[in-house]
Protein backbone atom coordinates (compact mmCIF):
# COMPACT_ATOMS: atom_id res chain seq x y z
CA UNK A 1 0.00 0.00 0.00
CA UNK A 2 1.66 3.61 -0.86
CA UNK A 3 2.13 5.55 2.00
CA UNK A 4 0.59 9.53 1.39
CA UNK A 5 2.76 12.18 2.32
CA UNK A 6 1.92 13.89 5.70
CA UNK A 7 -0.71 16.26 5.16
CA UNK A 8 -0.69 18.42 8.20
CA UNK A 9 1.58 21.73 7.84
CA UNK A 10 3.88 20.37 10.73
CA UNK A 11 4.47 16.89 9.06
CA UNK A 12 5.03 18.97 5.69
CA UNK A 13 7.82 21.36 7.30
CA UNK A 14 9.65 18.77 9.33
CA UNK A 15 9.50 15.77 6.63
CA UNK A 16 11.15 19.07 4.15
CA UNK A 17 13.51 20.07 6.77
CA UNK A 18 14.60 16.11 6.93
CA UNK A 19 14.77 15.73 3.01
CA UNK A 20 16.80 19.18 2.50
CA UNK A 21 18.99 17.92 5.04
CA UNK A 22 19.34 14.16 3.52
CA UNK A 23 19.53 15.68 0.10
CA UNK A 24 22.60 18.15 1.60
CA UNK A 25 24.16 14.83 3.35
CA UNK A 26 24.11 13.48 0.10
CA UNK A 27 25.58 15.86 -1.90
CA UNK A 28 28.60 16.31 0.80
CA UNK A 29 28.78 12.02 0.71
CA UNK A 30 28.98 12.09 -2.69
CA UNK A 31 31.81 15.34 -2.71
CA UNK A 32 33.99 13.90 0.12
CA UNK A 33 34.13 10.63 -1.51
CA UNK A 34 34.82 11.59 -4.82
CA UNK A 35 37.39 14.31 -3.32
CA UNK A 36 39.13 11.08 -1.50
CA UNK A 37 38.88 9.15 -4.07
CA UNK A 38 40.87 11.73 -6.63
CA UNK A 39 43.33 12.06 -3.65
CA UNK A 40 44.27 8.82 -3.17
CA UNK A 41 44.55 8.01 -7.10
CA UNK A 42 46.56 11.09 -7.44
CA UNK A 43 49.38 9.65 -4.82
CA UNK A 44 49.06 6.38 -6.71
CA UNK A 45 49.75 7.87 -9.96
CA UNK A 46 52.91 9.62 -7.71
CA UNK A 47 53.88 6.47 -6.64
CA UNK A 48 53.89 5.10 -10.21
CA UNK A 49 55.58 8.31 -11.49
CA UNK A 50 58.51 7.90 -8.89
CA UNK A 51 58.81 4.17 -9.78
CA UNK A 52 59.91 4.75 -12.93
CA UNK A 53 59.27 1.65 -14.60
CA UNK A 54 61.74 -0.16 -12.37
CA UNK A 55 60.16 -3.05 -11.85
CA UNK A 56 59.14 -3.26 -15.36
CA UNK A 57 62.56 -3.03 -17.00
CA UNK A 58 64.17 -5.91 -14.74
CA UNK A 59 61.84 -7.75 -16.80
CA UNK A 60 63.74 -8.43 -19.57
CA UNK A 61 66.97 -10.14 -18.28
CA UNK A 62 68.61 -10.25 -21.12
CA UNK A 63 68.97 -6.83 -21.32
CA UNK A 64 71.31 -6.94 -17.55
CA UNK A 65 74.12 -8.98 -18.09
CA UNK A 66 75.55 -7.99 -14.54
CA UNK A 67 72.00 -8.96 -12.97
CA UNK A 68 71.54 -12.32 -11.32
CA UNK A 69 68.88 -13.07 -13.28
CA UNK A 70 66.08 -11.93 -10.98
CA UNK A 71 63.56 -8.66 -11.69
CA UNK A 72 64.58 -5.47 -9.46
CA UNK A 73 61.75 -5.38 -6.53
CA UNK A 74 63.44 -3.42 -4.12
CA UNK A 75 61.76 -0.57 -3.07
CA UNK A 76 58.41 -1.81 -4.40
CA UNK A 77 55.00 -2.40 -3.20
CA UNK A 78 53.36 -5.33 -2.69
CA UNK A 79 51.26 -6.11 -5.64
CA UNK A 80 53.36 -4.22 -7.76
CA UNK A 81 52.40 -5.17 -10.94
CA UNK A 82 54.81 -4.74 -14.00
CA UNK A 83 54.82 -5.59 -17.48
CA UNK A 84 57.19 -5.48 -20.90
CA UNK A 85 55.68 -4.82 -24.32
CA UNK A 86 57.98 -5.36 -27.27
CA UNK A 87 55.86 -4.06 -30.56
CA UNK A 88 52.21 -4.27 -29.23
CA UNK A 89 53.19 -7.56 -27.28
CA UNK A 90 53.37 -8.36 -23.71
CA UNK A 91 56.81 -10.18 -23.48
CA UNK A 92 56.89 -10.70 -19.21
CA UNK A 93 54.15 -9.74 -16.70
CA UNK A 94 54.56 -10.25 -12.73
CA UNK A 95 53.65 -9.16 -9.45
CA UNK A 96 55.29 -8.58 -6.54
CA UNK A 97 54.51 -10.96 -3.62
CA UNK A 98 55.80 -11.23 -0.49
CA UNK A 99 58.74 -9.27 -1.38
CA UNK A 100 59.41 -11.67 -4.80
CA UNK A 101 57.99 -11.57 -7.90
CA UNK A 102 55.41 -13.79 -9.40
CA UNK A 103 54.90 -14.68 -12.51
CA UNK A 104 51.01 -14.05 -14.17
CA UNK A 105 49.70 -16.03 -16.65
CA UNK A 106 46.98 -13.11 -18.70
CA UNK A 107 44.04 -14.19 -20.88
CA UNK A 108 43.53 -12.47 -23.98
CA UNK A 109 41.56 -9.95 -22.62
CA UNK A 110 44.53 -8.91 -20.34
CA UNK A 111 47.23 -8.48 -22.95
CA UNK A 112 44.56 -6.55 -25.70
CA UNK A 113 43.67 -4.81 -22.61
CA UNK A 114 47.79 -4.09 -21.53
CA UNK A 115 48.61 -3.14 -25.42
CA UNK A 116 46.05 -0.31 -25.63
CA UNK A 117 47.84 1.90 -22.34
CA UNK A 118 49.11 4.38 -23.98
CA UNK A 119 52.60 5.16 -23.10
CA UNK A 120 52.42 9.00 -21.99
CA UNK A 121 53.39 8.39 -17.98
CA UNK A 122 49.94 8.92 -17.21
CA UNK A 123 48.07 7.40 -14.93
CA UNK A 124 45.26 4.93 -16.12
CA UNK A 125 42.73 2.56 -14.47
CA UNK A 126 42.07 -1.12 -16.20
CA UNK A 127 40.96 -4.79 -14.86
CA UNK A 128 42.67 -7.99 -15.02
CA UNK A 129 41.70 -11.25 -14.84
CA UNK A 130 43.90 -12.50 -11.99
CA UNK A 131 44.44 -9.38 -9.96
CA UNK A 132 41.27 -6.93 -10.31
CA UNK A 133 41.44 -3.24 -10.75
CA UNK A 134 44.77 -1.52 -11.03
CA UNK A 135 46.13 1.92 -11.74
CA UNK A 136 48.59 1.47 -14.10
CA UNK A 137 50.96 3.88 -15.95
CA UNK A 138 53.17 3.15 -19.16
CA UNK A 139 56.68 4.86 -20.20
CA UNK A 140 59.10 3.81 -23.07
CA UNK A 141 62.25 1.73 -22.27
CA UNK A 142 65.97 1.86 -23.32
CA UNK A 143 65.39 -0.87 -26.13
CA UNK A 144 62.76 -0.09 -27.83
CA UNK A 145 59.88 -1.74 -25.75
CA UNK A 146 56.78 -0.14 -23.08
CA UNK A 147 57.43 -0.73 -19.87
CA UNK A 148 53.59 -0.87 -17.65
CA UNK A 149 54.05 -0.71 -13.40
CA UNK A 150 50.86 -0.71 -11.77
CA UNK A 151 49.27 -0.52 -8.40
CA UNK A 152 46.12 -2.26 -6.95
CA UNK A 153 43.19 0.43 -5.63
CA UNK A 154 41.98 -2.32 -3.25
CA UNK A 155 43.58 -0.13 -0.75
CA UNK A 156 42.11 3.10 -2.39
CA UNK A 157 38.13 1.34 -3.00
CA UNK A 158 38.44 0.14 0.79
CA UNK A 159 39.16 3.85 1.84
CA UNK A 160 36.45 5.65 0.05
CA UNK A 161 34.34 2.46 1.00
CA UNK A 162 35.11 2.94 4.64
CA UNK A 163 34.00 6.79 4.13
CA UNK A 164 31.03 6.18 2.85
CA UNK A 165 30.01 3.47 5.55
CA UNK A 166 31.19 6.27 7.86
CA UNK A 167 28.80 9.14 6.48
CA UNK A 168 26.29 6.79 5.92
CA UNK A 169 26.62 5.61 10.08
CA UNK A 170 27.03 9.67 10.37
CA UNK A 171 24.51 11.39 8.16
CA UNK A 172 21.77 8.59 9.34
CA UNK A 173 22.06 9.52 12.66
CA UNK A 174 22.20 13.01 12.16
CA UNK A 175 18.81 12.99 10.35
CA UNK A 176 17.32 10.95 13.10
CA UNK A 177 18.73 13.41 15.61
CA UNK A 178 17.57 16.33 12.93
CA UNK A 179 14.14 15.03 12.25
CA UNK A 180 13.10 14.58 16.13
CA UNK A 181 14.53 18.19 17.11
CA UNK A 182 12.99 19.72 14.09
CA UNK A 183 9.76 17.89 14.50
CA UNK A 184 10.34 19.76 18.30
CA UNK A 185 11.14 23.29 17.35
CA UNK A 186 8.25 23.11 14.25
CA UNK A 187 5.93 22.10 17.45
CA UNK A 188 7.07 25.05 19.53
CA UNK A 189 7.33 27.19 16.54
CA UNK A 190 3.70 26.44 15.94
CA UNK A 191 2.44 26.72 19.14
CA UNK A 192 0.27 29.94 18.38
CA UNK A 193 -1.23 28.76 15.40
CA UNK A 194 -2.67 25.79 17.29
CA UNK A 195 -4.36 28.63 19.39
CA UNK A 196 -5.59 29.78 16.32
CA UNK A 197 -7.02 26.85 15.71
CA UNK A 198 -8.20 26.03 18.61
CA UNK A 199 -9.81 29.56 18.56
CA UNK A 200 -11.87 29.00 15.60
CA UNK A 201 -13.20 25.70 16.25
CA UNK A 202 -14.20 27.19 19.53
CA UNK A 203 -15.82 29.64 17.34
CA UNK A 204 -17.44 27.45 14.66
CA UNK A 205 -19.16 25.24 17.46
CA UNK A 206 -21.28 28.22 19.02
CA UNK A 207 -25.02 28.50 18.11
CA UNK A 208 -24.43 31.67 16.07
CA UNK A 209 -27.72 30.81 14.27
CA UNK A 210 -29.60 32.54 16.94
CA UNK A 211 -29.87 33.93 20.83
CA UNK A 212 -27.25 35.46 23.10
CA UNK A 213 -23.86 34.38 22.29
CA UNK A 214 -21.26 35.25 24.78
CA UNK A 215 -17.94 35.52 22.17
CA UNK A 216 -14.14 34.58 23.00
CA UNK A 217 -12.03 37.32 23.39
CA UNK A 218 -9.03 38.07 21.09
CA UNK A 219 -6.29 35.98 20.92
CA UNK A 220 -2.90 37.45 22.56
CA UNK A 221 0.28 38.03 21.36
CA UNK A 222 -0.52 38.44 17.85
CA UNK A 223 2.74 39.78 16.63
CA UNK A 224 2.33 41.32 12.86
CA UNK A 225 6.34 40.36 11.83
CA UNK A 226 4.93 37.05 11.86
CA UNK A 227 3.05 34.93 9.03
CA UNK A 228 1.45 33.70 12.03
CA UNK A 229 0.79 37.01 13.85
CA UNK A 230 -1.07 37.92 10.78
CA UNK A 231 -3.47 35.01 10.64
CA UNK A 232 -3.74 35.64 14.40
CA UNK A 233 -4.55 39.26 14.09
CA UNK A 234 -7.19 39.04 11.02
CA UNK A 235 -8.70 36.16 13.01
CA UNK A 236 -8.88 38.76 15.77
CA UNK A 237 -10.44 41.78 12.67
CA UNK A 238 -13.18 39.04 12.17
CA UNK A 239 -14.25 37.80 15.61
CA UNK A 240 -14.86 41.35 16.32
CA UNK A 241 -16.95 42.07 12.86
CA UNK A 242 -18.75 38.87 13.80
CA UNK A 243 -19.27 39.95 17.56
CA UNK A 244 -20.78 43.27 16.03
CA UNK A 245 -22.89 41.96 13.59
CA UNK A 246 -24.42 38.63 16.15
CA UNK A 247 -24.76 42.18 19.40
CA UNK A 248 -26.71 44.06 16.27
CA UNK A 249 -29.05 40.63 15.18
CA UNK A 250 -29.49 40.06 19.35
CA UNK A 251 -30.87 43.85 19.42
CA UNK A 252 -32.84 43.33 16.33
CA UNK A 253 -34.28 39.94 17.53
CA UNK A 254 -35.35 41.45 20.86
CA UNK A 255 -37.16 44.65 19.29
CA UNK A 256 -38.91 41.53 17.27
CA UNK A 257 -39.76 39.96 20.37
CA UNK A 258 -40.99 42.84 21.98
CA UNK A 259 -43.17 43.83 19.23
CA UNK A 260 -44.53 40.41 18.71
CA UNK A 261 -45.66 40.45 22.39
CA UNK A 262 -47.03 44.03 22.72
CA UNK A 263 -48.80 43.77 19.28
CA UNK A 264 -50.31 40.10 20.36
CA UNK A 265 -51.22 41.47 23.73
CA UNK A 266 -52.70 44.68 22.23
CA UNK A 267 -54.30 42.22 19.48
CA UNK A 268 -56.42 40.30 22.50
CA UNK A 269 -58.71 42.70 23.49
CA UNK A 270 -60.26 44.08 20.14
CA UNK A 271 -60.38 40.60 18.50
CA UNK A 272 -62.05 39.40 21.77
CA UNK A 273 -64.34 42.39 21.20
CA UNK A 274 -64.86 42.09 17.75
CA UNK A 275 -65.64 38.16 18.19
CA UNK A 276 -68.32 38.66 21.05
CA UNK A 277 -70.11 41.21 19.03
CA UNK A 278 -70.38 39.03 16.01
CA UNK A 279 -71.80 36.06 18.30
CA UNK A 280 -73.89 38.73 20.23
CA UNK A 281 -75.32 39.66 16.77
CA UNK A 282 -76.03 36.26 15.48
CA UNK A 283 -77.87 35.90 18.64
CA UNK A 284 -80.23 38.70 17.50
CA UNK A 285 -84.02 37.63 18.22
CA UNK A 286 -85.59 39.83 15.06
CA UNK A 287 -84.99 38.51 11.46
CA UNK A 288 -81.04 38.76 10.32
CA UNK A 289 -80.88 38.95 6.24
CA UNK A 290 -78.78 36.02 4.85
CA UNK A 291 -76.27 38.13 3.72
CA UNK A 292 -75.71 39.71 7.08
CA UNK A 293 -75.42 36.18 9.18
CA UNK A 294 -73.13 34.77 6.92
CA UNK A 295 -70.52 37.67 7.05
CA UNK A 296 -70.88 37.91 10.60
CA UNK A 297 -70.72 34.05 10.73
CA UNK A 298 -67.26 34.73 8.70
CA UNK A 299 -66.10 37.67 11.12
CA UNK A 300 -66.45 34.91 14.55
CA UNK A 301 -64.39 32.54 12.48
CA UNK A 302 -61.94 34.83 11.36
CA UNK A 303 -61.51 36.03 14.45
CA UNK A 304 -61.19 32.55 16.50
CA UNK A 305 -58.36 31.69 13.74
CA UNK A 306 -56.95 35.34 14.85
CA UNK A 307 -57.32 34.65 18.68
CA UNK A 308 -55.53 31.18 17.74
CA UNK A 309 -52.86 33.53 16.24
CA UNK A 310 -52.42 35.86 18.95
CA UNK A 311 -51.74 32.98 21.47
CA UNK A 312 -49.26 31.21 19.14
CA UNK A 313 -47.43 34.70 19.37
CA UNK A 314 -47.74 35.39 22.53
CA UNK A 315 -46.83 32.04 23.42
CA UNK A 316 -43.80 31.97 21.55
CA UNK A 317 -42.86 35.19 22.94
CA UNK A 318 -42.70 34.10 26.03
CA UNK A 319 -40.49 31.26 25.36
CA UNK A 320 -38.23 33.44 23.52
CA UNK A 321 -38.41 35.12 26.83
CA UNK A 322 -37.10 32.29 28.46
CA UNK A 323 -39.74 32.32 31.27
CA UNK A 324 -40.06 29.47 33.31
CA UNK A 325 -42.32 26.18 32.42
CA UNK A 326 -44.25 24.31 35.10
CA UNK A 327 -41.82 21.52 36.34
CA UNK A 328 -44.78 18.87 37.52
CA UNK A 329 -44.90 14.38 36.86
CA UNK A 330 -46.36 14.49 33.52
CA UNK A 331 -47.84 11.29 32.61
CA UNK A 332 -47.22 11.51 28.76
CA UNK A 333 -49.08 8.16 28.08
CA UNK A 334 -51.98 10.16 29.16
CA UNK A 335 -51.07 13.10 26.69
CA UNK A 336 -50.98 10.96 23.92
CA UNK A 337 -53.83 9.28 24.17
CA UNK A 338 -56.26 12.15 24.76
CA UNK A 339 -54.19 14.26 22.09
CA UNK A 340 -54.87 10.60 19.56
CA UNK A 341 -58.17 11.08 20.51
CA UNK A 342 -58.58 14.84 19.60
CA UNK A 343 -57.05 14.00 16.47
CA UNK A 344 -59.05 10.90 15.21
CA UNK A 345 -62.51 13.45 15.96
CA UNK A 346 -60.76 16.01 14.31
CA UNK A 347 -59.54 13.62 10.82
CA UNK A 348 -61.74 10.75 11.02
CA UNK A 349 -60.98 10.31 7.40
CA UNK A 350 -57.12 9.19 8.57
CA UNK A 351 -56.16 6.04 9.84
CA UNK A 352 -54.35 6.32 13.35
CA UNK A 353 -52.48 3.81 15.27
CA UNK A 354 -51.17 4.12 18.90
CA UNK A 355 -47.48 2.07 19.71
CA UNK A 356 -47.21 2.42 23.43
CA UNK A 357 -45.04 1.03 25.79
CA UNK A 358 -47.07 -1.50 28.79
CA UNK A 359 -46.30 0.80 31.80
CA UNK A 360 -47.01 4.31 32.09
CA UNK A 361 -44.16 7.36 30.90
CA UNK A 362 -43.70 10.10 32.85
CA UNK A 363 -41.70 12.79 32.45
CA UNK A 364 -41.48 16.61 34.85
CA UNK A 365 -42.43 19.50 32.31
CA UNK A 366 -45.08 21.24 31.70
CA UNK A 367 -48.25 19.37 31.16
CA UNK A 368 -50.17 22.28 28.91
CA UNK A 369 -47.34 22.81 26.86
CA UNK A 370 -46.44 19.37 26.47
CA UNK A 371 -50.07 18.55 25.24
CA UNK A 372 -49.83 21.20 22.87
CA UNK A 373 -46.76 20.20 21.28
CA UNK A 374 -47.96 16.78 20.36
CA UNK A 375 -50.68 18.21 19.33
CA UNK A 376 -49.18 20.02 16.95
CA UNK A 377 -47.57 17.24 15.86
CA UNK A 378 -50.98 15.19 15.12
CA UNK A 379 -52.74 18.30 13.64
CA UNK A 380 -49.65 18.47 10.99
CA UNK A 381 -49.49 15.02 9.95
CA UNK A 382 -53.96 15.04 9.59
CA UNK A 383 -53.33 18.88 7.85
CA UNK A 384 -50.67 17.91 5.18
CA UNK A 385 -51.32 14.30 4.37
CA UNK A 386 -54.26 13.46 2.13
CA UNK A 387 -57.49 11.63 3.52
CA UNK A 388 -56.75 7.65 4.18
CA UNK A 389 -53.47 8.26 5.37
CA UNK A 390 -51.56 6.20 8.26
CA UNK A 391 -50.59 8.35 11.13
CA UNK A 392 -48.60 6.04 13.95
CA UNK A 393 -48.32 7.84 17.25
CA UNK A 394 -44.67 5.95 19.74
CA UNK A 395 -43.60 6.75 22.80
CA UNK A 396 -40.40 5.22 23.60
CA UNK A 397 -38.62 5.08 27.17
CA UNK A 398 -34.53 4.47 27.23
CA UNK A 399 -32.31 5.72 29.33
CA UNK A 400 -30.82 8.93 27.85
CA UNK A 401 -34.64 9.82 27.81
CA UNK A 402 -38.30 9.85 26.49
CA UNK A 403 -39.48 9.82 23.03
CA UNK A 404 -42.58 11.11 21.27
CA UNK A 405 -42.35 9.77 17.27
CA UNK A 406 -45.22 11.33 15.03
CA UNK A 407 -44.85 9.19 11.56
CA UNK A 408 -47.27 9.15 8.27
CA UNK A 409 -47.09 7.51 5.19
CA UNK A 410 -48.08 10.71 3.09
CA UNK A 411 -46.55 12.14 0.35
CA UNK A 412 -43.36 13.27 2.45
CA UNK A 413 -41.76 16.75 2.59
CA UNK A 414 -39.95 18.83 0.08
CA UNK A 415 -36.10 18.72 0.39
CA UNK A 416 -36.02 22.30 0.00
CA UNK A 417 -38.58 22.68 2.80
CA UNK A 418 -37.04 20.32 5.32
CA UNK A 419 -34.17 22.23 6.94
CA UNK A 420 -36.85 24.87 7.47
CA UNK A 421 -40.11 23.26 9.06
CA UNK A 422 -39.44 24.50 12.67
CA UNK A 423 -39.13 27.91 10.71
CA UNK A 424 -41.78 30.42 12.23
CA UNK A 425 -44.65 31.30 9.06
CA UNK A 426 -43.28 28.54 6.98
CA UNK A 427 -45.58 26.04 5.12
CA UNK A 428 -45.24 23.84 2.63
CA UNK A 429 -47.78 25.30 0.98
CA UNK A 430 -46.65 29.14 0.51
CA UNK A 431 -51.00 30.12 -0.35
CA UNK A 432 -52.27 31.03 3.21
CA UNK A 433 -55.11 28.45 3.31
CA UNK A 434 -58.33 29.79 4.78
CA UNK A 435 -59.94 25.89 4.95
CA UNK A 436 -56.97 25.02 7.44
CA UNK A 437 -56.39 28.02 9.40
CA UNK A 438 -53.16 26.95 9.38
CA UNK A 439 -50.67 29.41 10.92
CA UNK A 440 -47.16 28.35 10.06
CA UNK A 441 -46.39 28.53 13.87
CA UNK A 442 -47.12 25.31 14.75
CA UNK A 443 -43.92 23.37 14.22
CA UNK A 444 -42.10 25.94 15.11
CA UNK A 445 -44.03 26.25 18.96
CA UNK A 446 -43.13 22.13 19.00
CA UNK A 447 -39.70 23.17 18.56
CA UNK A 448 -39.95 26.40 21.06
CA UNK A 449 -41.68 23.82 24.14
CA UNK A 450 -39.25 21.05 23.43
CA UNK A 451 -36.36 22.89 24.20
CA UNK A 452 -37.38 24.79 26.87
CA UNK A 453 -38.00 21.64 28.13
CA UNK A 454 -34.42 20.82 27.99
CA UNK A 455 -34.95 18.12 24.79
CA UNK A 456 -34.46 18.20 20.72
CA UNK A 457 -36.72 17.56 18.09
CA UNK A 458 -35.82 16.03 14.35
CA UNK A 459 -37.33 15.10 11.60
CA UNK A 460 -36.84 12.93 8.50
CA UNK A 461 -38.84 12.64 5.52
CA UNK A 462 -39.35 11.20 2.46
CA UNK A 463 -42.05 9.87 -0.19
CA UNK A 464 -44.13 7.86 1.53
CA UNK A 465 -42.23 7.80 5.09
CA UNK A 466 -42.46 11.11 7.04
CA UNK A 467 -41.43 10.64 11.15
CA UNK A 468 -41.55 13.40 13.59
CA UNK A 469 -39.37 12.80 16.74
CA UNK A 470 -38.81 15.01 20.39
CA UNK A 471 -37.35 13.64 23.02
CA UNK A 472 -37.41 14.66 26.70
CA UNK A 473 -34.79 14.36 29.28
CA UNK A 474 -35.22 10.83 31.45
Amino acid sequence: MRRMPPRTLRGQLTAGLVVLLALACVAVGVTTALALRGFLMGRLDEQLSASGGRFAASLEHEARPDSDNRPDTRGQAESTFGARLLAGTVTQAAVVDDAADRALTLTTADRRTLAQVPADGNGHTLHLSELGPYRVTAVHGDDGDILVTGLPLHPVEETVHRLEAVEAVLFGAALAATGIAGALWVRLSLRPLQKVTARAVEVAGLPLASGEIAMPGPLPDADPRTEVGQVGGALNHMLGHVEDALTRRQASEERLRHFAADASHELRTPVANIRGHAELALRHKGPVPGEVRHALERIGSESQRMTRLVDDLLLLARLDAGRALEHEPVDLTLLVLNATDDARAAGPDHQWFLDLPEQPVTVTGDAHRLQQAIGNLLANARTHTPPGTEVTIALAAAATGVSVIVSDNGPGIPPELLSEVFVRFVRADHARSRDTGSTGLGLAIVKGVVTAHGGTVEVTSSPGRTAFRFTLPG
